[in-house]
């Protein structure tokens, strides 16, 4: 497949505005997004500044904004994509350099939040145990890879810098519903501000960006629902 990638691109070095630069590349339908963009700088252009690291969508990396679509670059293949291609970093982050933004505010609201297990009591000889019934809760939650697409995918975020954000509220979710930790109510009380569950207007464009397909507004209704049993 003879496709074009159209990708926007900003040099901090070069100039405060950003541009869109276009390369032709014969394809695989197979081959995945991530695997052209490699071939794109390796062979075409050398200083196309992307992230990207396991190729297997588990770090998360290698998110981008793709055909107006938060996904995982090494996650989709180019048959799907179509012969025209727009590429873009994810919304609503700052750009360091082309498809690489900065991340900090996301950790932030992650680190805000506790995302750790919480238990002060004396650890048994073996692992904690659960029921699977609990295990199940949170099985899906576990499975976030902390990619970032949700959070960009949010107009609540977009609105408010302030707001904690989906990916935030799932890990939390994950510990709030862990019926191992013990901070469950630490937790609730982080949370229980306008900043918090409650900004979120169930838009449901965090679930659409999942690449794990994580049903995350349910996870953050179970939340508001804790919270108002507090």
């Amino acid at each position: 497949m003879k496709i074009d990638f159209r990708i926007r691109r900003f040099d901090p070095e070069a100039g405060k505005q950003p541009r869109w630069d276009t390369f032709t590349l014969d394809a695989e339908p197979e081959m995945p997004l991530l695997d052209c963009l490699h071939e794109i700088k390796w062979k075409q252009d050398g200083t196309l500044a992307f992230r990207r690291s396991c190729g297997h969508a588990i770090c998360g990396s290698c998110a981008m904004t793709v055909n107006g679509g938060n996904m995982l670059a090494c996650q989709n293949l180019v048959r799907d994509l179509g012969k025209k291609i727009t590429v873009e970093p994810l919304v609503s982050y700052p750009v360091i350099k082309d498809l690489i933004v900065d991340m900090d505010r996301f950790y932030e609201k992650l680190y805000a939040i506790l995302p750790y297990f919480i238990n002060d009591s004396p650890p048994p000889d073996r692992e904690r145990l659960q029921r699977p019934q609990d295990q199940e809760l949170i099985d899906e939650a576990a499975s976030c890879i902390l990619c970032g697409s949700c959070t960009s995918s949010c107009p609540s975020f977009w609105a408010d810098d302030d707001y904690i954000g989906p990916a935030a509220l799932l890990k939390a979710y994950r510990f709030v519903f862990d019926t191992r930790d013990q901070a469950q109510l630490r937790r609730l009380q982080l949370l229980n501000t306008s900043k918090g569950p409650w900004k979120c207007h169930t838009i449901f464009n965090c679930n659409e960006a999942c690449p794990k397909d994580i049903d995350i507004t349910n996870a953050i209704a179970r939340l508001k629902l804790k919270l108002s049993q507090l």
